[in-house]
């Protein structure tokens, strides 16, 4: 993965001190120790989920071989689910890498700096949480998967020099008018051990639940967001923006940079990650609130189609709570998390031709 750097090569488990000389797959992993946490510490997993180390950051292009791999298993086999894994994923030693941490920058609009943005330390992380939803026992197809919304609680200001843990799990299946939906948790802390980043994707699977797997009830759902009438600015995305942002985050996701993948999952040319232009979208909002602690909160609506022309508006919004809906047009509905009031301002990227909303979102400081 670009902007990695690998860790330990000693594979170790949670719990344990010491090295074990156990082998790892072909994705880095451990055996499992087989003994689950009695209690997850506050903001960590559920009970119950046992801990596996990494030697490193695996492999995007590993990942998304072994999901194409998975999809006669998950789609057309359907067999019956257990559940979510009950397992958190762990990587030691992960560092921001100084060319990649640049090229995103520039890529999104941050400043030239040796601070790593909430956007990067997403990106930092993906790998752990698509490594999660590429489990034999993860019951949804990731080939399909559609992000609904994501939730950054950034406690601190991490830079190059940070050495990092990174953890990562799924949680919470939930009903939803067109399918089901599940979140993808990774929690970062620093080399003492201390919360720094904390991360919730929402990802909206199509179509009949799993059979077997328990959802809990569908949030309550609200209107669909409207355009701001006036823009703060105007962006034109080319056509290569989704195979841009692939090359910075290592997000090969065939519907971003292929058109005959793009069609396959049912749109008619590739569409822009919504990561990019939520990271774009971060970066255009006042720096002040940007100093950690704070909220950092995105609904996905219709995705944007490349090339395009879109709207962008950020506004002041004093007292926000740093949470929100909304709605993923032909595709769903995506929840945000968690509280957290604070003086904030919301942002919103639309079709200035249609009206059609892409995303909204809101920045809090807390």
């Amino acid at each position: 993965m670009t902007g990695l750097r690998k860790g330990a090569p000693i594979v170790r488990q949670a719990g344990v001190d010491g090295a074990r000389g156990e082998p790892a797959d072909d994705l880095g992993r451990a055996a499992p120790s087989g003994h689950a946490s009695a209690e997850p510490p506050a903001g960590g997993p559920p009970a119950g989920y046992r801990e596996e180390v990494l030697r490193a950051m695996p492999s995007l292009r590993r990942l998304y071989a072994k999901a194409l791999g998975r999809l006669r298993t998950t789609v057309l086999a359907r067999p019956v689910a257990q559940g979510l894994p009950p397992v958190v994923l762990r990587v030691d030693g992960v560092r921001g890498d100084p060319a990649a941490l640049s090229e995103y920058q520039h890529l999104v609009g941050e400043p030239g700096t040796d601070a790593l943005p909430a956007g990067y330390v997403h990106v930092l992380a993906f790998p752990l949480a698509m490594a999660v939803m590429v489990r034999e026992d993860f019951p949804l197809a990731v080939l399909g998967l559609v992000h609904v919304a994501n939730r950054v609680d950034s406690h601190r200001q991490l830079t190059l020099d940070d050495t990092l843990t990174v953890r990562a799990w799924a949680q919470d299946a939930r009903e939803h008018a067109r399918g089901t939906t599940v979140d993808l948790v990774v929690e970062v802390t620093d080399a003492s051990g201390r919360p720094a980043w904390r991360g919730v994707s929402t990802y909206l699977a199509k179509g009949r639940p799993p059979r077997g797997l328990a959802v809990a009830p569908a949030p309550e759902r609200t209107d669909r967001p409207e355009a701001p009438a006036v823009p703060t600015a105007v962006w034109r995305l080319g056509a290569d923006a989704g195979v841009r942002y692939a090359e910075v985050s290592g997000d090969r996701n065939p519907i971003h940079v292929s058109r005959l993948g793009a069609r396959l999952f049912g749109f008619p040319r590739p569409i822009a990650h919504g990561m990019y232009t939520a990271a774009r979208a971060l970066a255009a909002t006042p720096p002040a609130l940007r100093r950690a602690p704070y909220t950092w909160s995105v609904d996905f609506a219709k995705p944007v189609l490349l090339p395009a022309t879109v709207a962008f508006a950020v506004s002041p919004d004093d007292a926000r709570t740093g949470t929100g809906t909304g709605t993923d047009t032909g595709t769903g509905t995506g929840t945000g998390t968690g509280t957290g009031t604070g003086t904030g301002t919301t942002f919103a990227v639309w079709s200035p031709r249609s009206g059609a909303v892409h995303l909204t979102g809101t920045v809090v400081a807390r």
